[in-house]
């Protein structure tokens, strides 16, 4: 592991940090000025800061448990105040986006210099907008092709984040940016990479990654930034690690590296860590904190031959947008879409023995709405977003509490509500339940005779 050790392209001590994030914010605040004196408007403050009593909160630095200090005094109002080149202000507002989450309001400023970033927030709190847009906003012009790279464990989720620089670059044309994962032909990737005009960005899954840079099919030679999504997932699996320490060894000493997850078990942390220099941190300690607060969470006991019976009363009786209902296995995933069909409910099945277009082609149809409800194995419960999804069942109960986590915050994300059902059917099962509760410091609740659709629903 020691040769895994590399350097950030700029390194700052902490107090360095501070100074340039307090200058950044002054320097909005003087552009802010000047727009309004240029246009002879009124000065009006259209934002908002405050400074705690001593200007500093302690935050722990996760490398050696020391506690150090970090400014925390500007509260930002709007991804303008963030300083984001102008296409990608455009590109913000194009797509609707007016206020920073938590995470893109701490994190952003650290990434937009250079530093390394070492992320966990919940789910749907827009981690991935935080490395898209520091991507984008790092890049010249003219930049040199495979500038950056993103790796994460499932093809579904590359192509989600090939989409969102899409949706970014929309008025930054010259940004190219492809993704790369197995089951599709590799000499059509081969020849895109090596042809006239290969990506600035690539997203890919580690496997096929791996295997281009063996076969010298792809250059990681000018790399500046390098990200894991759903790193944990990727950090605790020793094959998908494997792979990936190889791609970073075949990238420059002198680059970024950012990590993000929901879930970050300490032995992940510290593997993580050796791919990083003075990484700035963003761990939530307070796991009752990792549950969305717009979502409501309820379990019933039942037999296993109960639960296909209840399902379909649910799904009559329940007020819904989109429905994503988890199973444990692929054989459980086909044989429930194919009872949900005949009954005539609009479901669609996605599992990792689907050919890889086909997968692809599920995912686009229920994004676009086309179908209301998906059966899915683990494979869609990590990272996926699908705005409009504001019921999860847990048909069959996951093996940890990580899995719930990830699981469930398929709904009620961006802020919004969501209902969450898991069926208990055995004590290897209630006992997963109890260690969820215990953990997550919340309290899960019998499902009720009726629910009040105000609860998940949003108006």
């Amino acid at each position: 592991m020691a040769q895994l050790q590399r350097s950030s392209a700029m390194h700052l001590n902490q107090r360095e940090v501070r100074l340039l994030q307090r200058h950044y914010f002054l320097f909005g605040q003087a552009l802010n000025i000047f727009d309004q004196m240029a246009s002879k408007e009124e000065l009006i403050p259209d934002y908002e800061y405050e400074l705690d009593e001593n200007h500093e909160e302690e935050k722990t630095n996760g490398a050696n448990g020391n506690k150090v200090t970090a400014y925390s005094g500007v509260h930002s109002a709007g991804f303008k105040d963030l300083l984001l080149k102008p296409q990608l202000q455009r590109a913000i507002i194009e797509c609707g986006f007016e206020h920073p989450s938590e995470v893109q309001q701490e994190c952003i400023p650290q990434a937009m210099i250079g530093v390394d970033v070492l992320c966990q927030a919940k789910s749907g709190m827009g981690k991935t907008a935080v490395f898209v847009l520091t991507i984008l906003h790092q890049l010249p012009e003219d930049p040199k092709p495979i500038s950056a790279l993103i790796l994460c464990h499932t093809r579904e989720l590359a192509y989600q984040i090939k989409q969102e620089f899409t949706r970014f670059t929309q008025f930054l044309p010259e940004i190219r940016t492809e993704v790369i994962f197995g089951g599709q032909p590799i000499k059509d990737q081969v020849n895109m990479l090596k042809g006239l005009k290969p990506p600035h960005i690539v997203v890919g899954t580690p496997g096929r990654i791996k295997h281009l840079v063996k076969e010298k099919a792809l250059d990681l030679s000018g790399l500046k930034i390098f990200v894991l999504d759903e790193c944990d997932r990727m950090l605790e699996e020793t094959d998908m690690r494997s792979d990936v320490q190889q791609i970073f060894m075949a990238t420059p000493h002198q680059k970024q590296v950012m990590m993000f997850s929901a879930t970050f078990p300490n032995e992940c942390k510290n593997i993580a860590r050796k791919f990083m220099k003075n990484p700035f941190e963003i761990f939530i300690d307070n796991q009752n904190k990792m549950i969305l607060h717009g979502l409501k969470q309820y379990y019933i006991k039942l037999e296993d031959n109960q639960k296909i019976k209840k399902l379909t009363d649910l799904l009559d009786s329940l007020m819904f947008n989109q429905v994503i209902i988890f199973v444990q296995s692929i054989k459980h995933a086909t044989k429930l879409d194919e009872i949900l069909r005949r009954d005539n409910f609009p479901s669609i099945c996605i599992h990792g023995d689907l050919p890889q277009e086909e997968r692809i082609k599920r995912y686009q149809d229920f994004k676009k709405f086309n179908h209301r409800i998906i059966v899915a194995t683990d494979i869609f419960g990590r990272g996926i977003d699908i705005e409009r999804i504001n019921v999860v069942f847990n048909f069959d109960m996951p093996d940890s509490s990580d899995q719930y986590l990830h699981r469930v915050c398929r709904a009620g994300r961006f802020g919004t509500k969501g209902l969450s059902i898991s069926f208990i059917s055995s004590p290897t099962e209630q006992e997963t339940l109890d260690a969820i509760q215990k953990r997550f410091e919340v309290k899960i609740e019998e499902l009720p005779t009726t629910i009040d659709v105000s609860t998940y629903m949003n108006n």
